[in-house]
């Protein structure tokens, strides 16, 4: 009996596991909802939104050309999965007067899938 509890716990940690996995492929399908005010890769300009290369640990409200609001340059946020995910959730609750306006990502996995394809493009767009 041991063994088998055993046995249901590891498959159980597994699955959880897997279920948490993050996929760059799938992120880039889940990308789609944000192109219509970005951009991210080789020669993305900047739109609506700020191009989004070299996310993974840039401060906001630097990208050189993009007219931020105030509260978004004054915000002393650093993106990392952490922030994003609450960011990407509400951005208006992160970060009030933000001019960034979405109905937000609320899908936990399209989350983690979409920040695994934003964290591989380094600040000159190229992948890592």
């Amino acid at each position: 009996m041991k063994g088998l509890w055993m046995a249901v716990a590891v498959a159980s940690l597994a699955a959880a596991q897997g279920a948490w996995a993050q996929d760059a492929k799938l992120g880039e399908q889940v990308f789609r909802k944000c192109m219509p005010c970005h951009r991210i890769g080789p020669g993305a300009k900047n739109l609506v939104g700020p191009e989004l290369n070299g996310l993974d640990g840039r401060h906001t409200g630097i990208v050189p050309g993009y007219d931020y609001s105030d509260p978004n340059k004054k915000s002393g946020i650093v993106w990392n999965e952490e922030t994003f995910e609450k960011y990407i959730k509400d951005s208006r609750g992160v970060i009030p007067g933000t001019k960034m306006f979405f109905t937000g990502i609320k899908n936990e996995r399209e989350v983690h899938n979409l920040w695994a394809y934003l964290k591989q493009f380094g600040p000159d767009g190229k992948t890592k």
